[in-house]
């Protein structure tokens, strides 16, 4: 994979971070974006030069068009390619639905559902003059099974799942690829506050009985943009410890 670029959004922390470095691990120069966070996106990018590839991280609002397109505008004339492109950028703002604000809602369904939609129509362009590529989206298990109080998170990452698959028809013939990753419970900074009673609770639901780790995820991610993936296409790889069975 040496010489080639990967785009992954929302790379500062967690999930991101670990996708970006496995994808330097691999060859992949990096190029990440953030909202807020600059400094958390300057580690990563120090940990994935360390590992001797470039990296570089701007800051874009992946729900807004006119951030979107200057960000890809700046790899297009900094590299002139993107092949691969991990939509992992999105916020939370749970609430059950009776309670929710029509933002609540609005802002999770831009950033999660749009956000991707925007990006990948615009790494899509490079890909097809390319005619090389690989489009992977950062589903979820609750958007396979749904959860209470989280019916906009659930609804945006369901919808990453049904645009995966219509870009797979359109893209397909063209050699770009489209998969989703749908991560069950991973342990991060959000499931480190978690009670050990709801951890009990939630790992009663998980056949591997054990929370996952950003690595799992980011493994999945390294093989879906691998040579070793290039006939799986529209597909969605739960990483989940069998929880969505």
């Amino acid at each position: 994979m040496s010489n080639r670029v990967a785009v992954v959004t929302g790379g500062s922390r967690g999930i991101g971070r670990t996708i970006c470095t496995e994808l330097a691990k691999c060859g992949f120069d990096i190029v990440t974006c953030y909202t807020r966070g600059a400094q958390a996106a300057e580690e990563t990018v120090s940990c994935c030069r360390e590992l001797g590839v470039e990296a570089y991280a701007y800051q874009c609002d992946v729900s807004k068009e006119e951030d979107v397109t200057g960000f890809f505008a700046r790899i297009k004339e900094q590299f002139g390619r993107v092949d691969v492109l991990v939509n992992n950028a999105g916020i939370t703002r749970d609430d059950l639905m009776l309670k929710m604000s029509e933002e609540a809602f609005a802002q999770v369904i831009d950033t999660n559902l749009k956000g991707a939609f925007l990006c990948s129509r615009e790494a899509s362009k490079m890909m097809l003059k390319s005619k090389y590529g690989r489009i992977i989206s950062i589903s979820s298990v609750v958007g396979i099974n749904g959860n209470a109080g989280q019916v906009n998170y659930s609804a945006s990452k369901a919808g990453l799942i049904g645009m995966t698959k219509s870009i797979a028809k359109e893209l397909g013939g063209k050699g770009i690829t489209a998969n989703a990753v749908a991560p069950g419970f991973i342990q991060t900074d959000m499931t480190a506050v978690l009670s050990d009673d709801v951890k009990k609770a939630l790992l009663s639901n998980i056949p591997r009985k054990a929370l996952g780790n950003p690595e799992d995820v980011a493994h999945a991610v390294c093989f879906l943009a691998s040579e070793a993936a290039g006939y799986i296409t529209g597909q969605v790889l739960a990483v989940d410890g069998g929880m969505s069975m």
